[in-house]
């Protein structure tokens, strides 16, 4: 009876090993697939200095130490981790400039993220400080729900969150903490 179980345990545990080991499939594999060039950028770039034209006429100057690329990606994206200095000319050729420590652009869905000291100023001298603003490419629209100052030739306005166009025109801080009117 002894042999019996002692047969019967032996054969048990030879089935969970066999169980075991077939039922790895690839997994090694893939594990040993996952090495440094998979989480690796597609191309590093730095001392970008790029300016954009569309039909003859300057658009964009994009200053930048470093670019990475990430498009290789499930989600694409390029980053900038040494920040960006970027200007925009509108129609008019007048100039709108940012500034930020960071900036990430997302290929899928053309939004752009600025993120630690952002400073934009338009052609106006109208200018938003704020710690991230988003650019979404597609809809031409600011935004953020962080702590902004917005300074205007009339007036400064403490607040959170901002929301505008990209010409600035309908410019608005959302939640207005203060506001301080400027007499010349």
């Amino acid at each position: 009876m002894t042999f019996g179980i002692h047969i019967l345990s032996k054969n048990i545990v030879l089935l969970c090993a066999v169980t075991v080991f077939f039922s790895c499939k690839n997994t090694l594999k893939e594990v040993q697939g996952l090495d440094a060039t998979s989480f690796a950028p597609v191309s590093i770039a730095e001392n970008i200095n790029t300016k954009h034209t569309d039909s003859g006429r300057l658009t964009v100057i994009l200053i930048s130490p470093k670019m990475v690329n990430f498009t290789n990606r499930e989600f694409p994206y390029y980053d900038f981790p040494e920040g960006i200095d970027l200007t925009l000319f509108d129609d008019n050729a007048n100039k709108n400039r940012v500034i930020s420590d960071q900036a990430l652009l997302y290929e899928q869905t053309d939004l752009i993220d600025l993120r630690g000291n952002v400073v934009l100023t338009t052609s106006t001298n109208d200018t938003l400080f704020t710690e991230q603003l988003f650019f979404d490419q597609k809809k031409e629209w600011l935004f953020t729900n962080h702590p902004v100052k917005f300074r205007t030739k009339d007036y400064i306005t403490n607040g959170n969150g901002f929301d505008s166009n990209r010409n600035f025109t309908n410019a608005q801080v959302l939640e207005v903490n203060g506001r301080i009117f400027i007499d010349e």
